[in-house]
């Protein structure tokens, strides 16, 4: 058995979290125009007039919560050169605040000592409301809400509250501008009309990068992250080439460069190599398609062990009914009740969302009619290995057994 002591050993690297989701570079490449258009949107604080409300739109990894994250860093430390501004900013993820009472009680505790924290619940929304409006205005000044990820919300109470706040004379010392973070290009058009209304907000789209914009933010955060001249020649570009394969996904990119970075160190190499790039690559792609499936409910994984099986056999694309006769013969097995085929055809497109399953849509005219086939989007191995959990509780099928 090896010894499990730690020590420091050699290291590739000066400043790792560099690379990490949270760092905020002194520098932002790639994002010229956008950040140009942003900063004119944040221009009015800096004069303490309340700033527009702005709305960044982009697919994820494409830099929007980063370039806030840099220009509000800027906006703060500009504003303490004038005695008369004082400009705050709070950023909040509505990633598991689905409603818009949870946002108010969480914008409440962000302004308040954590000693004062109000709970999420034993509150009305009016209540919650007016703890907030009292703790801004306690503020005043200049205060930016950041909502990242504001497409999870269910309900869009608070944006029409925040961007009225003033007009309904909820607030009179604070000036509030609010920010949305989305994912999701078509959010605004699922918004109330008195909402897009009274929200007035400049829209600024971000583009996916391109493999030679993301090869610049990679070599930009290897200037900070790493050691001189550790990384061979063709780490950065083919980090790069794989997150242009990856929607323009800088996060992935820095990821991958990430997990380079680190099996290096842990097998005690002296250069990062394009070896272990594909290798990271591997090991993350296995870990994001063991962390989706992971959060299926049973019946979810028993749908991608049918496909896999299906796979297994060379029957892929396969239509729904074709994997429904498959998915009820390992119900079957499992000892529990098939749920609908329309359930089926619902969580398979469900699960394409997630990137485990590709599909295909087909039109055979008058003849053969419009109709959907689905395959793996992920290997076959890494899926198997996924399921793990599910082979152990009802045994595996015989397609599968030699891919194990």
């Amino acid at each position: 058995m090896g010894s499990f002591d730690f020590v420091r050993e050699y290291s590739p690297y000066t400043n790792r979290e560099a690379l990490l989701d949270d760092y905020t570079p002194d520098t932002l490449v790639g994002r010229d125009d956008e950040l140009d258009e942003y900063h004119g949107a944040l221009q009015p604080a800096i004069y303490g007039e309340q700033p527009d409300n702005i709305f960044l739109y982009g697919k994820a990894g494409v830099g929007k919560t980063a370039a806030t994250r840099f220009l509000l860093n800027k906006l703060e430390d500009n504003a303490e050169a004038y005695d008369d501004l004082d400009v705050r900013t709070e950023i909040i993820n509505c990633d598991g605040l689905n409603s818009s009472y949870r946002v108010a009680s969480n914008l409440v505790n962000a302004l308040r000592d954590p000693s004062n924290h109000i709970s999420e619940t034993g509150y009305s929304r009016s209540q919650v409301y007016d703890l907030m409006w009292e703790e801004l205005d306690d503020y005043g000044g200049i205060i930016l809400i950041v909502l990242d990820e504001i497409d999870h919300l269910k309900d869009d109470s608070i944006l029409y509250q925040l961007s009225r706040a003033r007009e309904n004379e909820n607030l009179t010392e604070a000036r509030i501008g609010l920010i949305g973070i989305s994912n999701d290009l078509t959010f605004r058009d699922s918004l109330s009309p008195k909402v897009r209304s009274s929200l007035c907000e400049r829209s600024i789209s971000f583009s996916t990068y391109d493999a030679t914009e993301l090869r610049a933010v990679l070599e930009q955060r290897e200037s900070v992250a790493f050691k001189d001249d550790v990384l061979t020649d063709d780490v950065v570009p083919l980090c790069a080439a794989f997150g242009a394969q990856e929607s323009g996904d800088a996060r992935k990119a820095l990821d991958l460069l990430l997990k380079a970075g680190d099996l290096a160190r842990e097998e005690n190499d002296e250069e990062v190599t394009e070896g272990h790039v594909r290798r990271g690559r591997e090991l993350l792609e296995r870990e994001q398609v063991a962390r989706g499936i992971a959060d299926l409910n049973d019946h979810e994984r028993l749908v991608v062990y049918a496909l896999a099986t299906l796979e297994a056999e060379d029957d892929t694309p396969a239509r729904s009914r074709e994997i429904y006769t498959r998915y009820e013969s390992l119900v079957d097995a499992a000892g529990t009740e098939a749920l609908t085929t329309r359930w089926l055809r619902e969580h398979l497109d469900d699960l394409a969302m997630l990137g485990i399953l590709n599909v295909t849509e087909n039109n055979e005219g008058s003849a053969g009619g419009k109709y959907r086939e689905y395959d793996l989007q992920q290997d076959l191995a890494v899926v198997l290995d996924a399921l793990e959990e599910t082979f152990e509780s009802m045994g595996v099928h015989t397609s599968v057994k030699g891919y194990l």
